[in-house]
């Protein structure tokens, strides 16, 4: 016998001890899980059908990533379907993003906008650049811009440092703002020489004094910064009305924590409202506290639910003077946003964008403030058709959080309270990290908001509005129960004027 042989007997012997030995292991194991599962009390399924009860749970977390490829619909998913995401990935990465052999859009769904296109569209050669728009002309230092597509607010440590130098970045090269989110405004946000808007959330990260109150010197000294032109004093945000912001312990690094102004590795709850603000007068003379020490454009962000009282706040602005109270309102959509919150909130508080801005709009035209108070619209606003309808709604600009994330690669795999997306955009674990590339996403960010300025221009211009500003209620339509749409604005009957103010 030869000693080939010898070695291959020998290899073959060792193998089936090795095999004998695995499946030993695996008899072991599955006699200790059936034990263990039919003993125990808190999971019947396990109790009922012990070891193979098991792959429930496994196939349950499985299947938040697989039905997203193999068995849902181009319009099926929530919160953002696949058409929707597909449109921002091919749009960001430069890709042709057209369509063929019809929309797969159900043009009869209660709610779908459709735009009457007139006779004889606007001609390229007749289209206008979008007019800028001032927000506080009465401040000492006005902010005065014309894009009609913006980041919305994000802070670092909710997203990670790449995801931040990426999008600031990008805002810088696409000529758009980016908000901080109420995370306090970190280097990150700075460095890449975008417009910035401090967001001062109930917590007042990054300008808080030991109490947790406003530190009037700390805002002073960020305010001095030029790169930033306005302040958003946030009330209360999509994803959970009526809740203060939750960053979880692991997110709160020792970084996070100095620009916060809070202790490391524990977890940062806000309060669900500012204890300085309890009525209509505290809101406009914090405002107007915020605009004396800042000398910028101050404004809230909040969601609409009950609205009687947005018709005293503009009666207690009117009667101080245009001077006073808010240079603009973020309206947010009920809906839901990339923050953290308790599903009742993110699913049943709110009115969703579609119902609310109508309602702002309207009720400063009654109060005769449309021009004074500039409106920011908020929420699942990613696509040009939902731009538009904005815009047709009376919004001055349009802003998105979650539309940015997809740009930067996204994959809504529903991971941005657990520290472990997978996309290196919502993590402080540098290995998710390392595959976000600051560098190639910013101009991903920049061809994002150049296809949503084509693509409303182009909705625009099929109306018969020479820009994106100039679309007013009459040019959409929007569909009932019954199946017919109906002018836009005999639903909002009192259309904002066709005449104003702009630079």
């Amino acid at each position: 016998m030869d000693w080939f042989t010898t070695f291959t007997m020998e290899s073959i012997g060792f193998l089936s001890l090795f095999f004998i030995f695995l499946v030993g292991i695996a008899v072991l194991a599955t006699v200790v899980m059936f034990v263990a599962d039919v003993t125990q009390t808190h999971d019947a399924v396990r109790r009922n059908y012990p070891v193979i009860g098991r792959f429930r749970e496994l196939f349950s977390t499985l299947g938040e990533f697989f039905r997203q490829y193999f068995f849902a619909m181009d319009r099926e998913e929530m919160p953002f379907n696949r058409a929707e995401r597909d449109w921002v990935y091919k749009s960001s990465s430069g890709e042709d993003n057209t369509i063929a052999f019809g929309s797969t859009k159900n043009l009869n769904a209660v709610e779908t906008t459709i735009f009457v296109n007139c006779p004889f569209p606007i001609q390229e050669e007749q289209a206008i650049p979008e007019p800028s728009v001032v927000i506080g002309s009465h401040t000492d230092t006005p902010y005065e811009t014309s894009s009609i597509y913006n980041v919305s607010g994000m802070s670092y440590g909710a997203l990670s440092k790449p995801a931040v130098q990426a999008l600031s970045k990008g805002a810088h090269l696409a000529g758009c703002w980016m908000n901080t989110g109420e995370g306090g405004v970190s280097p990150y946000h700075l460095e890449g020489g975008a417009d910035i808007i401090f967001q001062i959330g109930t917590a007042k990260y990054g300008v808080r004094n030991d109490d947790g109150g406003l530190d009037p010197a700390k805002l002073r000294a960020v305010a001095a910064n030029p790169a930033i032109k306005m302040i958003e004093l946030k009330m209360s945000q999509g994803a959970k009305p009526g809740k203060g912001g939750i960053l979880p312990a692991i997110k709160v690094t020792k970084e996070i924590a100095n620009i916060r102004g809070i202790p490391v590795g524990q977890s940062s709850i806000s309060p669900n409202g500012h204890p300085e603000i309890d009525n209509i007068v505290q809101l406009v003379d914090y405002i107007d506290m915020l605009k004396e020490v800042s000398r910028k454009p101050v404004g809230f962000k909040t969601v609409i639910g009950a609205y009687g009282w947005l018709d005293q706040l503009w009666e207690e602005v009117a009667r101080r003077g245009p001077a006073h109270g808010p240079d603009f309102i973020t309206v947010d959509s009920g809906d839901g946003g990339t923050g953290a919150a308790p599903m009742p909130l993110m699913d049943n508080v709110g009115l969703p964008i579609r119902e609310s801005l109508p309602l702002v709009v309207d009720s400063l035209n009654r109060a005769g403030l449309r021009d004074q108070v500039k409106v920011i619209a908020s929420g699942k606003l990613i696509t040009p058709a939902e731009v538009a309808w904005a815009y047709a709604a009376g919004t001055d600009f349009v802003v998105s959080a979650r539309g940015f994330m997809f740009a930067l690669g996204c994959i809504q795999s529903l991971k941005c309270n657990k520290n472990t997306c997978p996309t290196g955009i919502a993590t402080h674990n540098k290995r998710f990290q390392r595959g976000l590339d600051p560098t190639d996403k910013s101009v991903r960010v920049k061809n994002f908001v150049e296809k949503i300025r084509y693509g409303t221009g182009l909705i625009a211009h099929s109306c018969g509005a020479t820009h994106v500003r100039g679309l007013k209620r009459k040019h959409c339509r929007i569909v009932l129960e019954s199946g017919r749409s109906v002018p836009f604005d005999e639903l909002y009957p009192n259309m904002e004027p066709e005449q104003r103010q702009v630079a």
